[in-house]
């Protein structure tokens, strides 16, 4: 190996982000090297088998990514990506099932289902719902010189040109319950929506982010709906990574990033762990390095605070993950889970959903209360995805033996504000078994030992080691309210990716709008800040955002 490697990009971090902006530098013909610490690229992405035949995912699970440009822009459809119905089945089958309550199913109402469909860009001629999950998602934060106003945010712009009524300064203030209360008509639904939305990353009582919130739960019911990746999310991040090795992306595994090497102000390489499966332990970056690690490591460790000015330092570590965090929880049963008679129709989905007393409930339990569960199982919140979800030939689905039910979600406190210290759920796995079987025997008529062949669960303090980017224990990463959505600039020295370090970017939901969820978004808007500094030249294949603001002095990341 030679023991002076340059390579014009170095990224640290092989996940969703690391590798997707890789997959975009090296088709601009950049010569690109990525570091992951762990045997196998794809953070949240993986599948595991906990044993030999069963395959379930511990993180990622849901395509939130649809209206990406990456999938045409890195042409996924050539490196594997392959989609398949859901079958589930579409919106008109939930109408048809209502919402579960401790009840039974509660219907829908024609002005939900308007609702809904107003505020999603549904109602348009045509409709405009793809344009306004990439006016949210897939559009980098103004420049700084720019004031952020009601104007000019992207999807109050989609709305002020295709659903005008919609659209008012006051949408800036709302929180998504707000917002249902003014379009959408029965509780259960209204409250359906927020718990999706808390599940997905801006959460339903967040005042100002209604609409981050509201298509945080479109990408998923609308996109999702209407594809599931064949493989899973897994198989999905594989297509993005056989992209990137196709354009020449050297990827490393087992290599552990100690130090992103600084040099009178400028990134200029990194320096791996002694125990990097590699032989040079120092690798160059000849315009910049990437850090796909959450944005405290990234600072407290990689960088070294002797790098970095105080103030910054102190609003990095200032971010709050509080918010909550996934226990997610798998389970393999002899005989598929059956539902009770007053539950017709459902397979799978949020309960109970009577109303928002019982969602404010949970967020005074994870945010107030802050330990182990407290709330009685019978009306503890919960989201399943049952295998009925997949075809029958997907490896994910079943065995000859059983039925997989994977993931199976419930919010607690994450591991870093828990009361009685990070570990504290691991301690109480049995008593959250017990927890788990009960609320969901609410709904559940076989949910007993006779049926249940084997358990499994990963808390969010094992999500955190497993994936050291999944900080918080969930893939959102940080709280995507007010005063740190991405697009409002909470740290605005970071706000576009740059850092105040000259060649040393970051590419991590953590301090990145717009988040996780694998949505190709941080690379798509990072790359138009790359061009702007004049590192890359796409070629015709590229297209930039339409509400892409280029920055005073740089160069307009146009279409070439």
């Amino acid at each position: 190996m030679n023991k002076e490697e340059k390579f014009d990009f170095v990224i640290v971090g092989g996940g969703p982000n690391g590798v997707t902006l890789a997959a975009y530098l090296s088709k601009c013909g950049a010569s690109v090297c990525v570091l992951e610490e762990r045997p196998e690229a794809g953070g949240g992405c993986e599948n595991t088998e906990p044993i030999a035949g069963v395959r379930i995912n511990p993180h990622a699970m849901f395509l939130y990514g649809g209206a990406a440009p990456g999938f045409d822009q890195l042409e996924l459809w050539r490196y594997g990506f392959r989609g398949q119905p859901n079958r589930l089945g579409d919106l008109t089958e939930d109408v048809g099932r209502g919402c579960p309550t401790t009840s039974g199913n509660y219907p829908i109402s024609d002005i939900d289902q308007m609702g809904y469909a107003k505020v999603s860009g549904l109602l348009g001629q045509p409709p405009f719902i793809r344009e306004l999950l990439r006016a949210t998602f897939w559009c980098p934060p103004h420049p700084p010189e720019v004031e952020v106003t009601a104007h000019n945010i992207p999807y109050m712009q989609v709305y002020k040109k295709h659903q005008p009524d919609v659209w008012s300064e006051e949408l800036l203030e709302m929180d998504m319950f707000d917002l249902m209360d003014e379009y959408l008509d029965t509780e259960p639904f209204k409250v359906q929506q927020a718990v999706i939305s808390w599940y997905s990353g801006a959460a339903g009582h967040w005042k100002g982010v209604a609409i981050p919130a509201w298509m945080c739960n479109v990408a998923l019911v609308i996109y999702s709906r209407m594809t599931v990746p064949r493989g899973g999310m897994h198989d999905y991040f594989h297509a993005v990574m056989r992209c990137a090795v196709a354009h020449g992306t050297v990827v490393r595994t087992c290599c552990k990033v100690e130090e992103i090497m600084i040099n009178d102000g400028v990134a200029v390489g990194v320096r791996m762990a002694d125990t990097a499966t590699c032989g040079e332990k120092k690798i160059w970056a000849k315009k910049a390095v990437i850090s796909g690690v959450d944005v405290r490591q990234t600072f407290n460790k990689l960088v070294g605070p002797q790098h970095v000015d105080r103030g910054l330092l102190q609003k990095v570590n200032d971010i709050s993950l509080k918010g909550g965090s996934i226990y997610v929880s798998h389970i393999l049963s002899r005989e598929p889970l059956k539902v009770k008679d007053k539950f017709p129709g459902m397979v799978g989905g949020c309960y109970p959903m009577d109303h928002r007393d019982i969602y404010y409930d949970h967020v005074a339990d994870v945010d107030g209360r802050k330990g182990n569960p407290s709330i009685p199982p019978e009306r503890a919140m919960w989201l399943s995805t049952p295998y009925e979800r997949f075809d029958w030939s997907d490896p994910q689905v079943s065995r000859p033996e059983g039925h997989i039910m994977s993931p199976i979600y419930h919010l607690v406190p994450p591991p870093e504000y828990h009361v009685d210290g990070p570990d504290a759920m691991n301690k109480w796995k049995d008593g959250m078994w017990d927890y788990v079987v009960k609320s969901m025997s609410e709904v559940y008529t076989n949910l007993n030992s006779d049926n249940v062949i084997a358990h499994w669960a990963n808390s969010p303090y094992d999500s955190t080691f497993r994936n050291t980017g999944l900080i918080g224990g969930t893939w959102c990463g940080t709280r995507h309210c007010d005063d740190q959505w991405g697009e409002r600039r909470p740290i605005p020295e970071l706000a576009r990716y740059r850092t105040p370090i000259d060649g040393l970017y970051l590419c991590n939901q953590t301090a990145c709008h717009p988040g996780g969820l694998f949505l190709m978004a941080i690379p798509y808007n990072l790359m138009h800040i790359m061009i702007e500094d004049g590192l890359v030249e796409p070629g015709e294949w590229w297209y930039p955002s339409p509400w892409y603001i280029p920055e005073q002095g740089k160069n307009p990341a146009k279409r070439q």
